[in-house]
């Protein structure tokens, strides 16, 4: 019973990294001020569950003991709360809000799945992996802002190109500090490269192809992302997606232009001011235009 408690009163591993860190805004001003403290619990409890799973000085064991903890407290043992009170903070919020507690179970499996596995053959496989490692983020928005399901396809995109342009962002760290790549293996061999590319100072021909080939499929995602802010009712979230999809775009094409190995590839603040305003009067004048109309342009 010590042990269990010495583990409980540090379960979290804070990395110090914070919503100010983030690529993307959250919980920003454009979301009804009623909802932003519950986007930020769900934002406190994901960085929690992430500083966990990425932590170097924890073994996978230990890692999926704390995981499945978070878990459990969400769903419902109020026995074993001491260490996870973020946990039992976003169960009290979904509860209130009426969200399902999935959308933070679901980033548990993701984040297991980081303690057990930490490489991808396909993208195929990369594709399942941002099926719970990013995709329940824009189903939980979504759900609480009353949005309907229907909506789904289009967030998961999002979510899913978020995350990838995330993982090409941070690949040499990644690796480097964690050991853990998802960079599809198959891909590198196609373009005659190894995981070894990825250890150098600056991008191989090889590590450029494969780069390039995993933007060419989050710019296939992109049609369905587009539609998303068409989908949503929800003027607030609706200029927040646009916003944040304007965002991702800039992204996109530094990446392409950029090195990620060779320095850090980020937005600047010009291009959050350009895509912020230009986000927000799109949100604006498409929010719901799928509901009026009965299709998506």
């Amino acid at each position: 019973m010590t042990d269990q408690i010495i583990i409980e009163s540090v379960a979290e591993t804070p990395s110090g990294k914070g919503a100010k860190d983030e690529n993307f805004p959250v919980g920003s001003f454009l979301l009804p001020k009623a909802l932003r403290p519950h986007v930020m619990r769900y934002y406190d409890f994901a960085r929690a569950i992430d500083d966990v799973a990425d932590n170097p000085d924890l073994s996978s064991q230990e890692k999926i003991n704390r995981l499945l903890m978070f878990k459990a407290v969400l769903e419902g043992d109020e026995q074993n709360c001491s260490g996870y009170e973020k946990a039992a903070q976003l169960r009290t919020s979904m509860l209130e809000t009426n969200v399902p507690t999935r959308h933070g179970s679901d980033l548990i499996k993701a984040f297991v799945q980081d303690a057990e596995k930490s490489r991808y053959a396909s993208w195929e496989e990369l594709l399942g992996y941002c099926e719970n490692s990013a995709n329940p983020v824009g189903r939980y928005l979504l759900d609480l802002h009353g949005e309907d399901a229907a909506g789904y396809p289009y967030s998961d995109a999002l979510c899913t190109v978020l995350q990838i342009l995330n993982h090409l962002q941070d690949f040499g760290d990644d690796l480097a500090e964690i050991d853990r790549c998802y960079i599809p293996s198959r891909w590198m061999d196609e373009a005659g490269g190894t995981i070894e590319d990825i250890r150098k100072p600056a991008l191989t021909p090889a590590m450029r192809l494969v780069m390039d080939r995993m933007l060419d499929g989050c710019d296939g995602l992109m049609d369905d992302v587009r539609k998303l802010p068409y989908a949503l009712n929800s003027k607030h979230l609706a200029m927040e997606s646009a916003v944040i999809i304007n965002l991702a775009e800039r992204l996109s094409k530094r990446l392409r232009r950029d090195d990620p190995l060779a320095m850090r590839v980020s937005l600047s603040k010009p291009d959050f001011a350009i895509a912020g305003v230009s986000g927000m009067v799109q949100g604006f004048v498409r929010a719901g235009r799928t509901a009026k109309e009965g299709r998506l342009s």
